[in-house]
């Protein structure tokens, strides 16, 4: 069994790569059963645990554990950790170990984007991301790979974290700013993008202008939303896969108050990819893609890098 470490996960991956991968396996498809959760407390501490498996046709067969601990922003730690292991389908060998929360950053933005390659207009070049963790630092060359991006704000909850990730976006190259005020931005942007954990409403719909696209990929659970119910009162409601109807806290809120039914949503990424479904339709639409992740985007991502490191092997013993 290959372990692969967190660099050589990071340097097999890149948005180029990674958006075309997923494009691929949402329109060929793989087995994904539905995923475990488990509430974890331990004293005070308290958190959830998924685990993740899918397997496909190409013969790999793979498991992720995501760990998700909100409170730790305050113990100046991550939310989210994850490990990856990846076998094969055909015997059950285990092949690799990959770093899973580099898996999991990468593929979550990279699904955004590829949302967003369907439903934001194609002129759009003011992104707002609303988070700062490590997959809103992400977001910005996920969606550059899609849409002409000019422009960059950020927005999070704790001020700081919304300045740092400016920064760092600035040093890439992109004209990047943090901003205290959430309406003010939302008002300005052609796509926002929300990567948090957050609990309670960020994004209302009174916000959003003709022409947005708002992607939601923070949230996974009944109890988390990022959103109020306006934001899906007559907009272009898109989802990653079918479990989101059943686990986003943000659609289930827009169910309860009668503003959208799982009938109106337009379709899911598998539909979109295989041209099933339109997508955007004109430059007036408000589009919404509300994403939970799927474990065939894990298993597409940990099959890219350990074919990737596998193909270097190859070249560096010849």
């Amino acid at each position: 069994m290959r372990f692969i470490d967190t660099e050589q996960t990071r340097d097999a991956l890149s948005f180029d790569a990674v958006i075309p991968a997923l494009r691929d396996a949402f329109r060929e498809g793989a087995t994904v059963p539905g995923r475990h959760v488990h509430a974890i407390q331990s004293g005070t501490a308290h958190g959830t645990s998924l685990i993740m498996p899918a397997w496909s046709d190409r013969g790999y067969f793979g498991v992720k554990i995501i760990n998700i601990f909100p409170e730790n922003t305050h113990l100046g730690l991550p939310g989210l950790h994850a490990t990856y292991n990846l076998y094969s389908a055909k015997t059950g060998v285990p092949i690799a170990q990959v770093d899973g929360d580099i898996v999991t950053v990468y593929r979550t933005a990279g699904a955004a984007a590829l949302g967003a390659d369907y439903l934001a207009r194609q002129d759009a070049s003011t992104l707002l991301i609303v988070g700062s963790g490590r997959i809103a630092g992400l977001v910005a060359q996920a969606m550059r790979t899609v849409r002409p991006i000019q422009r960059v704000l950020v927005w999070n909850v704790r001020a700081a974290g919304a300045e740092s990730l400016a920064a760092s976006l600035r040093e890439q190259g992109l004209d990047a700013q943090a901003t205290t005020d959430l309406e003010a931005a939302t008002r300005q942007a052609d796509i926002i993008s929300c990567a948090t954990l957050s609990t309670v409403p960020l994004i209302h719909g009174a916000w959003l202008r003709p022409g947005t696209h708002l992607d939601l990929i923070g949230s996974f659970k009944p109890e988390m939303r990022e959103t109020d119910a306006a934001c899906f009162d007559g907009t272009t409601v898109y989802v990653d896969t079918d479990e989101a109807p059943t686990k986003s806290g943000d659609l289930l809120a827009a169910f309860e108050a009668g503003v959208l039914t799982r009938e109106a949503i337009q379709g899911d990424l598998h539909q979109l990819t295989t041209g099933q479904r339109p997508g955007r339709r004109n430059a007036q639409e408000i589009t919404v893609f509300k994403a939970v992740g799927s474990a065939l985007e894990d298993l597409t991502l940990a099959t890219l890098v350990y074919e990737a490191v596998h193909d270097s092997d190859k070249i560096e013993a010849s």
